[in-house]
């Protein structure tokens, strides 16, 4: 891909182009004439590839938030339709909304900023409670924490995911707040996870008390439950070899659509993985990877699954159906 230097005013021609082929492509009408295009188009240099690649990471964040009404406008806009519809979109999110969410987290948030402990993408870290307890934080989490003599220790998981394990011996409650849900352990180790706005709760070993909502439900070990701000799941049994593997960087799959493995993935992966096909993403994937060795994901969904695999630069990798 060639290195080509533009002027400015090149430079944002480049970005509306992008804007615009973001909008086609994810519009639902693009033929595969249009494919072709885009290809030829985005070959052209380092700077066009750039700039759809933060296109799309701003288009689909910006869209995920807005109301129904605006997100199916945005599947019928033009393909002419460039900067005025980004900014139109923005505006209709609020500048408030930007501040606690940025788009495409293209800079911290205010949660991040404020947050006690922080990982970043990839970044694996331990806390001390204290002496009451150790929280192993995973990849992209955020953690506030407290003490208090008479009511032990405790954290507020803001995002992400950790496992959690008391003291032996301990008599104190060790507390989770995730979401709406209230995790109390006093011998236990359990692991917590909150992502897109469900918390899923695993025991590992022990006993936990998950409080949601004033009921206060038991959870012993090898079993689960998730939950959101509209309910919550019936206890399940699960295997906890799947649920802790993280914690020997790996990642583990079981029939999973590989649109959740893409999705996971992009939780340790250093740019951004983006799946271009709906049909793709419904292919069902068994398979481990090592976090160590994340390429070896893009290569097994190029093998195995028979998918194009673009890099881009900025670890921006495109996923799409041979026919695509």
């Amino acid at each position: 891909m060639s290195k080509t230097t533009f002027t400015s005013d090149q430079t944002a021609q480049i970005q509306r182009e992008a804007q615009a082929w973001v909008v086609r492509l994810d519009s639902g009408l693009a033929t595969s004439r249009d494919a072709q295009a885009f290809r030829l188009w985005c070959a052209q240099s380092r700077t066009h590839a750039q700039a759809f690649a933060q296109a799309r990471e701003v288009w689909h964040a910006v869209n995920a938030s807005l109301p129904t009404s605006h997100q199916a406008w945005s599947r019928q806009a033009p393909a002419s339709v460039g900067r005025r519809a980004f900014l139109g979109a923005a505006l209709s999110v609020g500048i408030g909304y930007l501040v606690v969410r940025p788009p495409g987290k293209l800079w911290p948030a205010w949660s991040d900023l404020t947050a006690d402990y922080r990982t970043a993408t990839g970044e694996q870290r331990a806390v001390s409670l204290a002496g009451q307890g150790t929280v192993q934080m995973n990849t992209q989490t955020r953690i506030n924490v407290r003490h208090a003599a008479d009511a032990g220790a405790g954290i507020e998981l803001l995002s992400g995911e950790a496992e959690v394990q008391t003291v032996s011996g301990q008599t104190t409650l060790l507390t989770v707040q995730a979401g709406p849900g209230l995790v109390r352990a006093t011998q236990a180790r359990f692991n917590v996870r909150y992502t897109d706005e469900t918390v899923c709760v695993t025991c590992l070993t022990g006993q936990v008390e998950l409080d949601y909502g004033g009921r206060i439900m038991p959870l012993q070990a090898n079993w689960q439950r998730i939950y959101d701000a509209r309910g919550i799941s019936q206890a399940s049994q699960v295997d906890v070899n799947e649920v802790t593997a993280w914690r020997e960087r790996r990642l583990v799959f079981n029939d999973v659509p590989l649109a959740e493995v893409v999705k996971e993935l992009n939780r340790y992966w250093p740019g951004k993985l983006v799946l271009m096909s709906e049909t793709l993403g419904r292919r069902r994937v068994q398979a481990q990877f090592s976090l160590d060795r994340l390429s070896d994901a893009t290569a097994l969904i190029r093998d195995v699954y028979g998918a194009d695999v673009t890099e881009l630069p900025g670890g921006v990798v495109m996923l799409r159906s041979p026919s695509a």
